[in-house]
């Protein structure tokens, strides 16, 4: 019944799912976007779909500013759909436009602990921006430059690391109401 709510009282807009690299943004998505009964997109998926490259490769055959022009782009193309949980890449925040299409939803910020973080990462190669000497020392020197910019969420999920990926999605829809914005509508 609850779950019913939150879609209805969504209107068909679609929520952004922001937050640090290793936040779990596509398994929780997933799960709230089954719930809702919304489609779901994964925007990194979604540009090494369209790239026939690995976010990594990007990184390393384009540079971080061509690949945040891409990823910018395919924001604004998934934006135009309605009815969808988007799972973003953790640095889409940096792009000041990405805001105006993000703001056509509902941004969700799911905040974990750097340290629990590091510890889903520290195996995990694919991470070019973790690529370094002290990858706990790089993953707290992103985090400390975009938290202004995730605090602009519309709801800010503090998840500790003992909650499963389901009790988080839970959360998530049981909050949707408290934050949702007068006259929600999707975008023309």
């Amino acid at each position: 019944m609850r779950i019913t709510t939150a879609s209805n009282l969504l209107k068909g807009v679609n929520l952004y799912l922001i937050g640090m690299m290793g936040s779990g943004k596509t398994t929780i998505g997933s799960l709230i976007a089954t719930e809702l009964g919304y489609g779901f997109v994964d925007t990194d998926a979604v540009i090494e779909q369209v790239t026939k490259h690995s976010i990594s490769q990007l990184f390393a055959e384009v540079g971080e500013a061509e690949f945040r022009q891409i990823e910018s782009q395919v924001l604004a193309e998934v934006c135009a759909y309605t009815n969808l949980v988007v799972s973003t890449g953790g640095g889409i925040v940096t792009q000041q436009k990405n805001w105006s299409y993000l703001h056509y939803g509902l941004i969700v910020w799911l905040d974990v602990p750097i340290k629990v973080l590091y510890e889903r990462l520290k195996e995990d190669n694919t991470r070019p921006l973790l690529q370094a000497a002290d990858p706990l020392g790089k993953l707290q020197s992103i985090f400390e430059q975009r938290q202004p910019l995730y605090n602009q969420a519309d709801l800010h999920i503090r998840v500790s690391e003992e909650e499963t990926a389901s009790q988080i999605a839970n959360r998530v829809i049981a909050l949707i109401p408290s934050v949702l914005k007068q006259n929600l509508s999707p975008p023309n």
